[in-house]
């Protein structure tokens, strides 16, 4: 599992969804969408202490930073790492707040190619990302 700490920043909600951002640092910001508001969980303050957390399978790659697709949270990095299996990669991305790690297919690596020291884009859609408090 990822995870980077950070503070909740902002808090929009509507009806019993909320969209928290969540500042990992002064350059990077990560959105959950949850189903809760301020009124029904407390931990949603905003300036409050929280870890984001998402899975390895999670994480799209992309070779590009400025696509024009719908996945607001991004975050540039490095490859550091490659493990080929025979289906499945783990690609450790160095940033400039820690690791993470992708899973992606083998065959989607391949046709990337994905290799250490180059330069990627990791993506999550924001429903994926889970805030600890």
């Amino acid at each position: 599992m990822n995870s980077f700490s950070g503070h909740i920043a902002q808090i929009e909600s509507s009806g019993n969804i909320s969209i928290v951002s969540v500042a990992i640092d002064e350059k990077l910001t990560l959105k959950s969408v949850i189903i809760d508001t301020q009124e029904t969980a407390p931990y949603l303050v905003e300036g409050a202490a929280v870890k984001t957390l998402f899975k390895e399978t999670e994480v799209i790659i992309s070779l590009e930073q400025d696509l024009a697709i719908s996945l607001q949270n991004r975050i540039a990095g490095t490859v550091s790492e490659i493990e080929k299996g025979a289906l499945l990669s783990r690609i450790v991305i160095d940033t400039d707040n820690g690791s993470l790690v992708s899973i992606i297919s083998t065959q989607a690596a391949k046709n990337l190619k994905l290799t250490k020291g180059l330069h990627i884009t990791a993506m999550i859609k924001l429903n994926e990302i889970i805030l600890a408090p």
